[in-house]
Parts: C-alpha cells; sequence; structure tokens
C-alpha cells in the first residue's frame, strides 16, 4: 500500500471534508489486466476507452490529496506481487499494456488484491476505508456487470454512498454495460452521472 496523504481541495472549488466519515475515495477496478480470456479483445478494447475518464477522475483526487485504491484481481496467482501483474500486462503488449501505461500505480497509490469478484470479499479493504475514514466511493474499472457491480452491491451493503460514473467503467458489451449501471442506479441508490457531469470528488445530491 502506499503512503497516506494530507487532504485539501481538489482544484474544483469543492474542498475535501476532512471530519470523520466524510472522506472520498477513488476505486480502480481490474485495470490491470491481460484480458486473455473469452470475450477479453472486446473487454481490453472498452477499458481502453475507459481510461480516459479514469485518468480524470484520478487527476481530480491527486489534486486533492484524496485516497486513490486499485482493487486488483490476483487472477489465482496466490504467489505474486502486483508490481508482477502490472510487468506481464506493461510487457504483453495491445490493450493490456495500454491499459497499463495510463493507469499503473503510482507510490502514493493504495492497492488491494482480490480473490474473487467483490473487492470487499476475503480482502482487508474495509479496514483500509476505515483507517481512511472513507464513507464515499467512486467505483471504476472493469467489467462493469461482474466485479464492479459486486462491489456495488457490498458498499451499498455496507451503507457507503456510491457513484460509478458511466464513462469510467467498461463490459464486454454495451448493452451488459447499460443493465449493471440500471441496477446501481436502481436497485442500489448509486449515481452513475459521466465524470464530465460532476465536477467535484462526488456529486452533490439534488
Amino acid at each position: 500500500m502506499g503512503t497516506k496523504r494530507k487532504t485539501g481541495g481538489d482544484g474544483g472549488g469543492q474542498a475535501l471534508a476532512s471530519r470523520h466519515g466524510d472522506v472520498t475515495a477513488l476505486l480502480i477496478l481490474d485495470m490491470i489486466n491481460l484480458f486473455d480470456f473469452a470475450g477479453g479483445d472486446a473487454l481490453g478494447a472498452a477499458a481502453e476507452a475507459a481510461c480516459t475518464g479514469i485518468v480524470r477522475l484520478r487527476r481530480r483526487f491527486d489534486a486533492a490529496a484524496a485516497p486513490v485504491i486499485h482493487v486488483n484481481d490476483n487472477f489465482a496467482h496466490w504467489q505474486g506481487q502486483f508490481g508482477n501483474l502490472v510487468t506481464a500486462c506493461a510487457d504483453a503488449g495491445g490493450h493490456a499494456a495500454a491499459v497499463a501505461r495510463r493507469l499503473a500505480p503510482r507510490p502514493h497509490d493504495y492497492h488491494v488484491l482480490k480473490p474473487k469478484h467483490s473487492g470487499f470479499l476475503a480482502t482487508p479493504l474495509t479496514i483500509l476505508l476505515a483507517k481512511l475514514q472513507v464513507r464515499r466511493l467512486v467505483l471504476t474499472g472493469v467489467a462493469a456487470d461482474s466485479c464492479v457491480l459486486a462491489t456495488a452491491q457490498d458498499a451499498n451493503m455496507r451503507e457507503f454512498a456510491l457513484w460509478v460514473p458511466g464513462d469510467c467503467v467498461a463490459a464486454i458489451t454495451p448493452r451488459r454495460k447499460r443493465a449493471a449501471l440500471a441496477v446501481v442506479a436502481q436497485s442500489l441508490g448509486g449515481d452513475t452521472r459521466s465524470s464530465r457531469s460532476v465536477p467535484g470528488l462526488f456529486p452533490v445530491p439534488p
């Protein structure tokens, strides 16, 4: 994990609240990925497209000194480290390398490896978020209808406020992405507006 940073302004006129329970974290799910599975090429292409919005958000979080957390599958490599996966993706070429070039974790980022779909299942994510006093989550990454949705459901059960920006998640098909975002909005009470539509770290309630 990276080092904790001080809170500050987010560059968009919205100060990051420092009181207990008001911190917002950006989660980047499974973007460090070889995409070497059925449907992987389509998902990789969609993930590349989602990088633009994720990078935009990451800059916003950096400006606010707010936490950026990579939550990534270990792809059943129980003895490997996250850095090994980053290197493998960079060396693989194609979508894997393109995404890794744009979103590889920096020294000040946090990272959590997960064994299954949800970022919360059998990981230290809950403890990390508590230590950082996070109560609002911005979920980005892949796949919208699998790991992103599973993490969103678990976050909702833990009473985190949710934003899943539609331009910052990807799925194998646009239809699957739309269906997942509909569940987030209709069943989990999450916001799904694009990163361009929200100027700060988190949507302001209407």
